[in-house]
């Protein structure tokens, strides 16, 4: 069920309360610690000999918690980033046993593997199972993401894409490894890279591609479109053979790169796409896709965030 506007606004608060460092217990290779929880499947060490230190947590991840960036099913992005809310608060509850060989990953973070934490989050709908490899997560965390997934708790309440986006890279960020966009698989946690030499703008909605645009399904969205109240404007001067141009490019590149007639229109545009290729109104097959903004990690926290995270 869709969490209902009462609860959010309890989820708001209880955040917004517990925006000061509560601590939790953590067994960090034995030794109790405290620590403090920024989101459902990162921490930092708050005392003992490790204090200071951050940690990534293995196996899993929480959606992101700096503002609404994902989408996917008849899910709203605002929706989905209540759940990056509920997975923080979650791990903040308990009292978990971690184990570390102390490797890093490449943000300088401790990699700890907390198994106890992973199944639980997982299993109530608060994360996904997630590798960085190709290699399927373990089997734990597969079997509980199967049973929230038929049972459709959490982010699986409204649908589920064969592929979850993780992260996004704009080809202006100059990375050694070249731009591409983490998709994480819904049936097994495998990690696959959509390489490509896009150069995203800030809070641009970008969808995982499919290669089955529809043709009936298109021209059935865009008379839905052109009724909507707040596209009236966007779309004028817009024919219909443009518009399903565009749309049919937005389904197979998974973002708008040509046909847009004015820039000033193209987030109103995104957004109504973007919600059709990722309820899967869009393709043959109907499946959803999963979506996310985009925003350089230097513009998602303070007070020069992206106003899309606001």
């Amino acid at each position: 069920m869709r969490l209902s506007v009462l609860l959010i606004a309890a989820i708001t608060l209880m955040a917004s309360v517990a925006s000061a460092e509560v601590k939790t217990k953590v067994f960090l290779n034995g030794v109790p610690t405290p620590v403090y929880f920024n989101d459902g499947d990162s921490f930092r060490v708050l005392g003992g000999k490790l204090k200071g230190s951050k940690a990534r947590l293995a196996g899993f991840n929480t959606l992101e918690s700096y503002g609404p960036a994902h989408l996917w099913g008849t899910w709203t992005m605002d929706e989905l980033s209540r759940y990056a809310t509920l997975g923080t608060l979650n791990a903040r509850r308990g009292t978990w046993r971690c184990t570390s060989n102390m490797e890093k990953d490449g943000y300088g973070r401790i990699l700890w593997d907390c198994p106890q934490l992973q199944v639980d989050q997982v299993r109530k709908g608060l994360a996904h199972a997630m590798t960085v490899t190709k290699d399927p997560a373990a089997p734990e965390l597969v079997k509980a993401q199967a049973e929230a997934i038929k049972e459709r708790r959490g982010i699986w309440a409204h649908g589920v894409p064969p592929f979850v986006m993780t992260s996004l890279h704009s080809s202006t960020e100059g990375s050694s490894k070249g731009p591409y966009n983490r998709l994480i698989s819904s049936a097994d946690g495998h990690s696959e890279s959509w390489q490509h030499t896009d150069a995203y703008r800030e809070c641009q909605k970008v969808c995982q591609p499919a290669d089955d645009a529809d043709d009936s399904k298109v021209a059935a969205f865009i008379v839905d479109l052109r009724e909507a109240a707040d596209m009236k404007d966007a779309l004028s001067g817009y024919t219909d053979d443009a518009l399903t141009a565009l749309v049919k490019a937005f389904v197979t590149d998974g973002s708008i790169r040509a046909g847009l007639q004015d820039e000033s229109r193209r987030g109103i545009i995104e957004l109504h796409v973007s919600r059709a290729a990722a309820a899967g109104r869009l393709t043959t097959s109907g499946r959803p896709v999963s979506c996310m903004v985009y925003v350089n990690y230097k513009r998602r926290y303070g007070p020069t965030r992206a106003s899309c995270l606001q």
